[in-house]
């Protein structure tokens, strides 16, 4: 099936520096109630290998054997100009945190990016909309192929273009960071007319989802319970 997600990424995007994959075939071949969609990939792009491109990672993922792999879990990151062990850099905590309170094996969760092309900050792409059109039939097929139920996104930006392409527009639930600051990043939960579910949450890179007070997993708990039935 990994094959058939690999035929739908843009043969123009092919040699741009960026990533789609953030778990292996594992999580792309069997159905899963959750997946989860960044806006791209972070880091500046002339930091990387020539060859670290959106072709040559399409290639990687559709030859690999098991895949029994996760980004956030297996990959070294750097934060702030220190190259971190595996799964330790502060997004990649927060997100295993996630994983791990939802009671999900990273490597079974399917999770990628909007827009496939790497920059260091998501307004360096510019207008996102040609980009995250060109690489929105990847994500619809993922989502019809795979059963997905809840989409997670992880900020605004990412959530309010998948909620936009799904049609969730009830709001049905929200989580507000309890702080003693004016301005609280806040996470909402949206359900479209099929029941299909779209998470806007608060960017882990910003917030530290690894303190209660800021940890916006329950919605996400909630919500892939409901489609559990527990």
């Amino acid at each position: 099936m990994i094959e058939d997600f690999v035929k739908l990424i843009p043969s123009h995007l092919h040699d741009k520096v960026g990533k789609v994959f953030y778990s292996g075939r594992r999580a792309f071949e069997a159905p899963s109630p959750l997946y989860v969609l960044g806006l791209n990939p972070g880091g500046r792009p002339e930091r990387f290998r020539a060859d670290e491109t959106v072709g040559a990672d399409a290639a990687q993922h559709g030859a690999s054997a098991t895949g029994s792999w996760s980004a956030y879990r297996d990959e070294s990151w750097s934060h702030r100009g220190e190259l971190c062990a595996p799964g330790t850099a502060p997004l990649q905590k927060r997100m295993l945190h996630m994983f791990a309170k939802l009671g999900f094996d990273p490597a079974t969760a399917p999770a990628s990016n909007i827009v496939f092309v790497r920059s260091r900050k998501g307004s360096d792409l510019g207008r996102i909309e040609p980009l995250a059109s060109a690489c929105w039939p990847f994500h619809e097929a993922v989502i019809k192929s795979l059963e997905v139920r809840v989409v997670a996104c992880l900020g605004k930006t990412a959530g309010d273009w998948v909620r936009h392409q799904l049609s969730a527009h009830r709001q049905v639930d929200e989580f507000v960071e309890r702080n003693n600051h004016k301005w609280r990043r806040r996470s909402c939960l949206f359900r479209n007319a099929d029941g299909l579910m779209v998470a806007t949450l608060s960017h882990p890179g910003r917030a530290n989802w690894c303190n209660p007070l800021a940890d916006p997993t329950g919605l996400i708990a909630k919500a892939v319970g409901e489609e559990l039935g527990s």
